[in-house]
């Protein structure tokens, strides 16, 4: 892990000052994040990266992680693509089950902290173990258009927080609790974003089969009918028509997720005919291998249906790749549309860019370079622990008045 200073030579001397003069504030209070999975997905990644810092800054921060069978995840799982505005309903016995496990993680689990931080529609239900302390909700995911019934459900339990984290304002909802908009980030220091040499790019390049000499486009995300990948490959296959390339499609699971395997091997099945299509199941603690893959793209896609924020366009945008992202969810954020990047709608857009940017190869650096800039000034992990700072700070505030 970096130490906090390590940041300074990236974001300057004035932000990590910053961060350490809200820490002080804190101290004394003690924070409690719970998610559903310890590995895989973004929000275990982000939690993994900014604890050891908030630590370094002397915050009294801690983490759990909610336990669910099969079923758990499964019933999770419905409601995660409810809520990203799928129609498959979700049966009153399955929403009790869903509060049944909340109520077993209950039992075993010590909630008495200061600020009690809930991750994502999983584990919302604890809160109603709430005596005391600030609870804050925080969501991950693309609630554009969540589905009636299952909003209604959740916003029950979102309504007895202290607060509501969304990643967007698109996300926000008629809600009787405070509302706060945070992005999510990435650290640039960690094994995923950190400058690789030539040398190390190039020997994993060679260890999954990569020819460097042609064109690489790349998608790197879990293996998830919302990441589209089915579509990732339609858009290569229309350019493959004009374009001598290749495709890289890479990632892993989440303990969380039930349906990456299914969703893993219907995309093998849609690339087995063509040996330039790489389907890469990527085990955990495989971050190099996903920079090096990153580095070595032409291209880095983000093909998303929907999209909480999408992460993986930042960690591109960092490496100044050209990044061709749907215009869904939080990846607007990220990208200025023919300035840090191009948004598309469809297939067809997604193939008529990729085609323009390896034809505009001094256009897709341009691309790269501002989309760099635009991740140094707004999704690095210090403007991410700043904000969470300044939230905590704000939960012991009445009027100008902050009671510590």
């Amino acid at each position: 892990m970096p130490e906090i200073a390590d940041f300074v030579p990236i974001v300057g001397e004035s932000v990590v000052a910053d961060l350490r003069a809200l820490a002080g504030r804190l101290r004394g209070r003690r924070i409690l994040n719970v998610n559903s999975t310890a590995v895989g997905g973004g929000v275990a990644e982000i939690l993994s990266r900014m604890l050891p810092l908030l630590h370094q800054l002397e915050v009294d921060a801690h983490w759990d992680v909610i336990k669910g069978n099969e079923r758990f995840f499964h019933v999770t799982k419905k409601m995660h693509n409810a809520l990203h505005g799928g129609s498959e309903p979700i049966s009153g016995e399955e929403f009790a089950f869903f509060l049944e496990t909340n109520r077993d993680n209950l039992q075993g689990m010590d909630l008495g902290a200061d600020i009690v931080f809930i991750h994502d529609p999983q584990p919302i239900a604890l809160v109603e173990k709430k005596d005391g302390g600030r609870w804050v909700w925080r969501c991950h995911i693309d609630f554009t258009s969540p589905q009636a019934g299952t909003w209604e459900f959740l916003k029950g339990y979102i309504e007895r927080y202290d607060a509501a984290v969304f990643s967007a304002p698109a996300f926000s909802r008629p809600l009787a609790v405070r509302q706060v908009l945070i992005q999510p980030s990435i650290d640039p220091l960690s094994d995923k974003n950190r400058e690789l040499d030539e040398e190390a790019v190039a020997g994993i390049c060679d260890r999954f089969g990569l020819d460097r000499r042609r064109p690489i486009i790349t998608q790197i995300s879990r293996f998830d009918y919302l990441k589209d990948p089915l579509g990732v490959i339609r858009a290569y296959q229309l350019v493959k028509r004009h374009v001598d390339c290749q495709l890289v499609l890479a990632g892993g699971g989440a303990t969380d997720d039930p349906e990456g395997a299914q969703v893993l091997e219907e995309v093998k099945g849609a690339a087995a005919e063509d040996p330039d299509i790489f389907v890469l199941f990527l085990p955990p603690a495989s971050d190099v291998e996903i920079n090096a893959l990153q580095r070595a793209s032409t291209i880095v896609l983000q093909k998303s249906l929907r999209e909480g924020f999408g992460l993986t366009v930042s960690e591109a945008l960092w490496k100044a790749k050209p990044v061709i992202a749907s215009a869904v969810g939080g990846i607007p954020q990220q990208i200025a549309h023919k300035y840090s990047g191009i948004l598309t709608h469809s297939i067809d857009g997604t193939a008529y860019w990729i085609k323009q940017l390896l034809q505009e190869p001094e256009f897709a650096r341009k691309l790269g370079e501002n989309g760099r800039e635009h991740v140094r000034n707004n999704f690095l992990i210090t403007r991410h622990i700043r904000d969470y700072l300044l939230l905590f700070l704000s939960l012991f505030t009445r009027g100008d008045v902050v009671y510590l």
